[in-house]
C-alpha cells in the first residue's frame, strides 16, 4: 500500500470475493495485491488469503480475512453520490441483487454486511434547499423510501 491512510475492512474469509465485486461494480475501483498467510493463524491456514489491497471509488482499502469475530455495522458506510436515477438503480441493484439487503433512506447492505448509502446528488441538493419548506418536503419524502426515487424527491421539493 502506498497511502498513509487506508481503510481496513474485516471479512470472514471473503475479502477477495468482496474486493472483486466492488472492483466490477464501482468506477475507479480495482483489486491490487493479494497477500497469503505465511503461517497458520486463528482464522486460517498458511497459504490462505490473509489480506487484499483494493480501491473502491478511489479510496484505498485493505480487506483482512480475520475470521468471524467482528461484523460490519451501519456505524461505517460508503456513501456513493450518484448523478441520475439510472446510476442509482444500477448500483442499488448490484448490491441488493448480489445477496445484499435494502434498508431505509438510500441505505443498503451488501452480502458481506458492509453498508452503502446510494445517494443521488439531487437528494443532497433538495434537502439542502435554501427554502426550509422545500427542504423539509424533500426530507420527508426521503424518509419513506428505501431506494431513492429522484423524481419523487424533486416533486416533493417543488410541493
Amino acid at each position: 500500500m502506498t497511502g498513509k491512510n487506508t481503510i481496513c475492512l474485516w471479512y470472514d474469509g471473503t475479502a477477495l470475493e468482496a474486493a472483486t465485486f466492488y472492483a466490477a461494480t464501482f468506477p475507479d475501483s480495482r483489486v491490487g495485491a493479494v497477500h497469503r498467510a505465511p503461517g497458520d493463524y486463528p482464522a486460517g491456514r498458511q497459504g490462505d488469503v490473509l489480506t487484499v489491497e483494493f480501491t473502491v471509488l478511489g479510496i484505498p482499502c485493505l480487506g483482512l480475512n480475520g475470521g468471524p469475530a467482528f461484523r460490519h455495522s451501519e456505524a461505517f458506510s460508503f456513501q456513493v453520490a450518484t448523478d441520475d436515477q439510472a446510476e442509482t438503480d444500477r448500483l442499488w441493484d448490484a448490491i441488493v441483487g448480489n445477496g445484499g439487503e435494502e434498508s431505509a433512506c438510500g441505505w443498503c447492505r451488501d452480502k458481506w454486511g458492509l453498508s452503502w448509502q446510494i445517494t443521488p446528488r439531487a437528494l443532497t441538493a433538495a434537502i439542502s434547499d435554501p427554502d426550509p419548506a422545500a427542504a423539509r418536503r424533500a426530507f420527508e419524502a426521503m424518509m419513506g423510501m428505501r431506494r431513492i426515487d429522484i423524481a419523487a424527491i424533486e416533486a416533493a421539493r417543488r410541493g
